[in-house]
């Protein structure tokens, strides 16, 4: 979700629907009197890259650059504040708001690509920058939301609307600039600005180590294992990569499995060896609460007690009610009421399903119950046994290119009629990424699209898209977006195949990609994805769909040595199999939405007395126990610790991790509509895209959805899906592959 130009949250992309101005595409005679004091800009980011649809030119930006860029580019937006600010003329539409739309240019430049980098091919270099540059950025941002004199020309022409004559855009534009202000503070009095001002330097600081720490964590915390036997179960491929990685750390002879994000990791179900599952499982569960310079205890609690602290400041009693102002849900008593009712059922099923998996072991001849290093070996036995199936079985016709460009691209052509024309010609920050020109139906360019699929240590964990520049009418840009992936990479002449977990990531990230290129808006500041929070992930749930349409699967599905297509029993076999193991895939999401809002439903109080690491361990504890779920079975997808979608950026998705349950519910009842009017069709995905996907952020979400489906949005598609609705929950479970946490919409 793009941030608009005045937002607080969010500060590395504050500024970034500002970053493709084309210089003097907008030109105002309020403001052409006041540019000749704004200093010039200077450097790579003082204008418009050259190259087509002004994509970043990797080749002319050095790490060094960086830091003197976001200086001078923060002085420039202050001067143009500055001009806004003293124009002698009466506060309009046009010298005020558009005016503030259009500002902070070079600053958007720099944002863009830099904040890109620290989450995709990172370096000391960059985290440095990273940790000095927040907190500037931060305050500077706050110069422009809680300045007087700049609030009371927003505020004059907002109190003026109704005498205006304004397209819906324009007052949507309006609506946000005034009420991002007013939620940034401009109705306090000085002295709580000054302390919102200290707390959001403050959490910037905070936030960002926060997100190195995990990080450093996540590298650290790879199992080291120093024999071939502890590896057993795991392919010849798995176990030479794990060999590549340790000899790539210094430690010939050993193998190295790295982390993932989440708590569970991709290989415990082949590993056969019990001790070296728990010991991977630990890895990641202890990542950063073992003490030590990468513990991020005491880090997490004072961000949750300075988010509690301001807002209390603002009248609210948590950060929750805070934050969710702008939401589609609108506040946290309709989010917790709409993930509560899943708990009852989706408990039993968690006692019922690890029945069934301490089956499995007893008829093993195991002597011990399951634990959660032991679910998915379990689970996968089981899964087996029922479907007959065997995710080695299944790789062999899902190869990485394949999958983009006949099953990821070819669903996009029949329902959008997109093509796509891989590019040699445009720079990239990492050898992995590749490049594509997007044409639409009618044959003309929509934008371009990087793709960056693969593991590595410079890249944070999880999936995600983000525009590197945003379609725009006024600056007349067109979308450059990227995906982002965490696929571990194949050995050297190994082909790349995926799980089926991973071709759903694909389909998932280019769902918000769609989103961002069908972006059909003036101001960038509403276009594509700059959605509410718990809005952004339902078009990309939406596109995982296409991912077992079967004529999808029949064209990209084929194995890699014989060219045969994916037999139809074995997708039946796949689609029953996804219907399985719905305690824990469904289950630690949910705990982890719940520990989320668990954490930011803390007054200012009760905050602060949570102070050491002891402390947070305890609140963590009582909060999963309180949901009355299996939590020692199945841990939450995320725990406090690494959880870096609500606490790596000054708000981020804090308060909003249950925006992937929201939105499924808004997507499983899509899914039904797209399936009961004829599936892949250009008419239906014509008409999701004028109702949905090119809307942006213009219009009420509710009525955005009810002019696609031609009503409001139902949950029981949801919880038919789910196996938790009336008798259905008492029986096998059925689930779909579990939200994939986009990051910039990430996640």
């Amino acid at each position: 979700m793009k941030a608009h130009i005045l937002a607080t949250t969010a500060i590395a992309f504050a500024l970034a629907g500002c970053s493709t101005i084309e210089e003097g595409a907008v030109n105002s005679a309020d403001t052409a009197a006041a540019e000749s004091a704004i200093p010039e800009a200077t450097g790579y980011f003082a204008r418009p890259s050259s190259l087509p649809f002004h994509a970043p030119d990797f080749t002319q930006i050095d790490d060094s650059d960086y830091k003197p860029a976001f200086e001078q580019a923060m002085a420039i937006h202050s001067a143009e504040i500055e001009a806004i600010k003293n124009n002698p003329e009466p506060p309009t539409f046009e010298n005020t708001i558009v005016a503030l739309e259009t500002s902070g240019r070079m600053l958007g430049r720099v944002a863009t690509v830099f904040y890109a980098l620290t989450g995709a091919n990172t370096n000391d270099t960059l985290d440095a920058v990273q940790a000095e540059i927040g907190p500037k950025l931060s305050q500077h941002s706050d110069a422009i939301t809680l300045d007087p004199v700049l609030f009371q020309r927003v505020k004059a022409v907002y109190d003026n609307r109704a005498a205006m004559t304004m397209t819906p855009e324009d007052a949507k534009l309006l609506e946000e600039t005034y009420d991002q202000m007013v939620h940034a503070g401009a109705l306090l009095d000085p002295a709580q600005k000054e302390q919102v001002k200290a707390i959001n330097s403050r959490l910037s600081e905070l936030t960002t180590e926060f997100s190195q720490k995990v990080r450093q964590a996540t590298v650290d915390g790879a199992l080291v294992v120093d024999s071939r036997a502890q590896l057993a179960g795991l392919s010849d491929a798995d176990i030479e990569a794990a060999a590549k990685l340790a000899t790539e750390r210094g430690l010939d002879g050993k193998y190295v499995i790295a982390l993932q994000n989440t708590t569970q990791q991709p290989l415990l179900p082949e590993l056969e060896d019990r001790a070296t599952r728990e010991a991977l499982f630990m890895n990641s569960y202890h990542r950063a609460d073992r003490g030590g310079e990468n513990d991020t205890r005491t880090l997490l609690a004072e961000i949750a007690g300075l988010r509690a602290q301001k807002a209390a400041l603002f009248g609210q009693p948590d950060w929750a009610s805070y934050v969710m102002y702008d939401r589609m849900a609108k506040n946290p008593k309709t989010a917790l009421d709409f993930m509560e009712q899943m708990v009852p059922a989706l408990a039993a099923t968690q006692r019922r399903e690890a029945a069934l998996l301490n089956e499995q072991i007893r008829a093993e001849g195991g002597d011990f119950d399951v634990r959660p290093w032991d679910w998915y070996r379990y689970a996968e036995k089981v899964r087996k046994a029922k479907y007959d199936i065997d995710e080695n079985a299944v790789k062999p016709y899902f190869e990485l290119t394949s999958v983009l460009e006949n099953g990821v691209f070819y669903a996009a052509n029949k329902l959008y009629g997109l093509s796509f024309e891989q590019r040699t010609d445009l720079p990239v920050y990492h050898p992995d990424v590749t490049t594509y020109t997007v044409f639409d139906a009618d044959g003309s360019e929509l934008g371009i699209f990087y793709f960056d699929p693969f593991q590595r240590p410079s890249k944070r964990g999880g999936a995600w898209m983000s525009n590197f520049v945003d379609q725009s009418h006024l600056y007349g840009t067109k979308p450059v977006i990227y995906n982002v992936l965490n696929i571990p990479k194949a050995a050297d002449g190994e082909p790349q195949l995926v799980s089926f977990d991973n071709v759903n990531t694909l389909f998932h990230e280019f769902g918000h990609a769609l989103h961002g290129f069908f972006a059909d808006q003036k101001y960038a500041s509403l276009s594509g994805t700059a959605t509410a929070r718990d809005f952004v992930e339902y078009p990309s749930q939406v596109n995982e769909l296409w991912a077992t349409y079967p004529e999808v699967l029949r064209n990209y599905a084929k194995h890699y040595e014989t060219g045969e297509t994916i037999p139809a029993e074995l997708v039946e076999k796949i689609e029953a199999a996804a219907k399985f193991n719905q305690g824990y895939d469904f289950g630690e999401v949910v705990e982890a939405a719940l520990l989320d809002m668990k954490w930011h439903a803390l007054s200012a109080e009760e905050a602060a007395a949570i102070d050491t690491p002891e402390e947070v361990d305890a609140f963590e504890r009582s909060a999963l126990e309180e949901l009355g779920l299996e939590v020692d079975l199945v841990p939450p997808r995320y725990r406090s610790t690494y959880f870096n979608h609500i606490f790596s950026s000054p708000a981020g998705y804090s308060a909003g991790y249950y925006s992937y349950l929201w939105t499924e519910m808004l997507d499983r009842d899509s899914r039904q509509w797209f399936l009961d009017n004829g599936g892949l069709t250009r008419a239906n995905g014509d008409h999701y895209r004028k109702t949905v996907l090119s809307r942006g952020g213009t219009m009420d979400y509710f009525e955005m959805f009810e002019n696609f489906a031609g009503r409001q949005p139902d949950v029981t598609p949801m919880l038919e899906a789910r196996g938790l609705l009336g008798g259905e929950a008492e029986a096998e479970p059925t689930t779909s592959d579990g939200p994939l946490p986009p990051e910039t919409t990430e996640d």
